[in-house]
Protein backbone atom coordinates (compact mmCIF):
# COMPACT_ATOMS: atom_id res chain seq x y z
CA UNK A 1 0.00 0.00 0.00
CA UNK A 2 1.34 3.64 -1.11
CA UNK A 3 2.48 5.85 2.19
CA UNK A 4 -0.09 8.84 2.08
CA UNK A 5 2.38 12.03 0.04
CA UNK A 6 3.04 14.98 2.38
CA UNK A 7 0.88 18.41 1.41
CA UNK A 8 2.56 20.33 -0.77
CA UNK A 9 2.93 24.14 -0.13
CA UNK A 10 0.96 26.33 -2.41
CA UNK A 11 1.06 29.87 -0.51
CA UNK A 12 1.73 30.65 3.22
CA UNK A 13 0.92 33.28 5.52
CA UNK A 14 4.10 34.05 7.23
CA UNK A 15 2.70 37.14 9.32
CA UNK A 16 -0.24 35.40 11.18
CA UNK A 17 2.42 33.52 13.09
CA UNK A 18 4.23 36.65 13.91
CA UNK A 19 1.05 39.04 14.84
CA UNK A 20 -1.53 36.33 17.14
CA UNK A 21 -0.88 33.65 19.22
CA UNK A 22 -2.39 30.41 17.28
CA UNK A 23 -4.69 29.04 19.88
CA UNK A 24 -6.15 26.45 17.52
CA UNK A 25 -5.86 24.89 14.28
CA UNK A 26 -8.78 23.39 11.58
CA UNK A 27 -8.28 21.97 8.05
CA UNK A 28 -10.75 23.07 5.85
CA UNK A 29 -11.98 22.26 1.88
CA UNK A 30 -12.00 25.71 -0.46
CA UNK A 31 -14.56 26.10 -2.86
CA UNK A 32 -13.14 26.99 -6.22
CA UNK A 33 -13.39 27.04 -10.01
CA UNK A 34 -11.23 24.89 -12.11
CA UNK A 35 -9.02 28.34 -13.42
CA UNK A 36 -8.31 28.55 -10.25
CA UNK A 37 -7.24 25.16 -9.06
CA UNK A 38 -4.89 25.49 -12.36
CA UNK A 39 -3.24 29.08 -11.51
CA UNK A 40 -2.77 27.56 -7.99
CA UNK A 41 -0.55 24.64 -9.06
CA UNK A 42 1.46 27.46 -10.84
CA UNK A 43 2.23 28.95 -7.74
CA UNK A 44 -0.09 32.26 -8.15
CA UNK A 45 -1.83 32.84 -4.74
CA UNK A 46 -0.82 34.93 -1.53
CA UNK A 47 -2.66 34.93 1.58
CA UNK A 48 -0.63 37.59 3.55
CA UNK A 49 -4.40 39.87 3.59
CA UNK A 50 -6.30 37.00 3.83
CA UNK A 51 -9.20 36.59 6.96
CA UNK A 52 -12.34 34.45 7.38
CA UNK A 53 -15.78 35.70 8.43
CA UNK A 54 -18.60 33.26 9.11
CA UNK A 55 -21.70 34.68 7.94
CA UNK A 56 -25.37 33.16 7.89
CA UNK A 57 -23.74 29.93 8.91
CA UNK A 58 -21.12 29.50 6.35
CA UNK A 59 -17.24 30.41 6.06
CA UNK A 60 -15.95 32.65 3.96
CA UNK A 61 -12.61 33.35 3.06
CA UNK A 62 -11.93 37.56 1.96
CA UNK A 63 -8.94 38.79 0.53
CA UNK A 64 -7.04 35.89 -0.67
CA UNK A 65 -5.54 36.73 -4.10
CA UNK A 66 -5.21 33.75 -6.96
CA UNK A 67 -3.77 34.99 -9.85
CA UNK A 68 -5.55 34.77 -12.98
CA UNK A 69 -4.57 31.80 -14.88
CA UNK A 70 -2.21 32.10 -17.78
CA UNK A 71 -3.65 30.29 -20.44
CA UNK A 72 -7.58 31.07 -19.42
CA UNK A 73 -10.47 32.53 -21.64
CA UNK A 74 -13.00 34.40 -20.96
CA UNK A 75 -14.44 32.63 -18.29
CA UNK A 76 -11.49 32.99 -16.39
CA UNK A 77 -11.99 34.24 -12.37
CA UNK A 78 -12.14 37.29 -10.69
CA UNK A 79 -8.43 37.13 -8.55
CA UNK A 80 -10.06 38.44 -5.52
CA UNK A 81 -13.40 36.95 -5.28
CA UNK A 82 -14.85 35.32 -1.69
CA UNK A 83 -14.69 31.76 -1.41
CA UNK A 84 -16.89 29.74 0.33
CA UNK A 85 -14.93 27.66 3.14
CA UNK A 86 -15.87 23.67 3.60
CA UNK A 87 -16.15 22.99 6.78
CA UNK A 88 -18.85 20.46 9.14
CA UNK A 89 -21.58 22.05 10.83
CA UNK A 90 -20.26 21.76 14.20
CA UNK A 91 -16.52 22.62 13.15
CA UNK A 92 -18.37 26.12 11.92
CA UNK A 93 -20.54 26.42 15.33
CA UNK A 94 -17.36 26.25 17.32
CA UNK A 95 -15.62 28.44 15.46
CA UNK A 96 -18.60 31.02 15.46
CA UNK A 97 -18.49 30.57 18.97
CA UNK A 98 -14.73 31.29 19.55
CA UNK A 99 -14.70 34.32 17.18
CA UNK A 100 -17.14 35.50 19.53
CA UNK A 101 -14.26 36.06 22.22
CA UNK A 102 -12.83 39.68 22.49
CA UNK A 103 -9.78 39.58 20.50
CA UNK A 104 -9.83 36.11 18.92
CA UNK A 105 -10.10 35.76 15.30
CA UNK A 106 -10.04 33.20 12.22
CA UNK A 107 -6.76 33.38 10.35
CA UNK A 108 -5.49 31.27 7.59
CA UNK A 109 -2.45 30.04 7.80
CA UNK A 110 -1.33 27.93 4.75
CA UNK A 111 -2.71 26.79 1.59
CA UNK A 112 -1.74 23.54 0.24
CA UNK A 113 -2.88 20.74 -2.19
CA UNK A 114 -3.18 17.03 -0.39
CA UNK A 115 -4.58 14.18 -2.18
CA UNK A 116 -5.86 16.87 -5.43
CA UNK A 117 -7.40 18.91 -3.17
CA UNK A 118 -6.84 22.16 -2.05
CA UNK A 119 -7.21 22.68 1.40
CA UNK A 120 -6.81 26.27 3.98
CA UNK A 121 -5.38 25.32 7.08
CA UNK A 122 -7.13 27.67 9.15
CA UNK A 123 -6.14 29.24 13.22
CA UNK A 124 -8.20 30.63 15.74
CA UNK A 125 -6.03 33.54 16.55
CA UNK A 126 -5.27 35.82 19.35
CA UNK A 127 -3.53 39.27 18.77
CA UNK A 128 -0.27 39.74 20.18
CA UNK A 129 1.24 43.03 21.87
CA UNK A 130 4.41 44.92 20.65
CA UNK A 131 6.50 43.36 23.85
CA UNK A 132 5.18 39.91 22.99
CA UNK A 133 6.13 40.18 18.97
CA UNK A 134 9.40 41.23 20.58
CA UNK A 135 9.60 38.33 23.13
CA UNK A 136 9.44 35.94 20.56
CA UNK A 137 11.86 37.62 17.86
CA UNK A 138 14.47 37.67 21.63
CA UNK A 139 13.88 34.05 21.88
CA UNK A 140 14.15 32.93 18.39
CA UNK A 141 17.69 35.06 18.15
CA UNK A 142 19.10 33.55 21.48
CA UNK A 143 17.79 30.05 19.93
CA UNK A 144 20.10 30.56 16.81
CA UNK A 145 22.95 31.47 18.55
CA UNK A 146 22.96 28.54 20.89
CA UNK A 147 22.54 26.42 17.37
CA UNK A 148 25.52 28.26 16.03
CA UNK A 149 27.15 27.14 19.43
CA UNK A 150 26.35 23.66 19.22
CA UNK A 151 27.62 23.59 15.81
CA UNK A 152 30.78 25.23 16.29
CA UNK A 153 31.87 23.41 19.32
CA UNK A 154 30.78 19.70 17.50
CA UNK A 155 32.88 20.81 14.44
CA UNK A 156 35.98 21.88 15.75
CA UNK A 157 35.65 18.68 18.08
CA UNK A 158 35.67 19.76 22.14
Amino acid sequence: MAEPKEPRLLARNKRARHEYHILEQVEAGIELRGTEVRSLRQGGAQITEAYVRIERGQAWLYGAHIQPYEFGNRQNHDPGRSRRLLLHRRQIDHLAGAVKQPGVTLVPLDLHLFRNRVKVELALGKGKREYDKRYALAEREAKRQMERGVRRDWKSGV
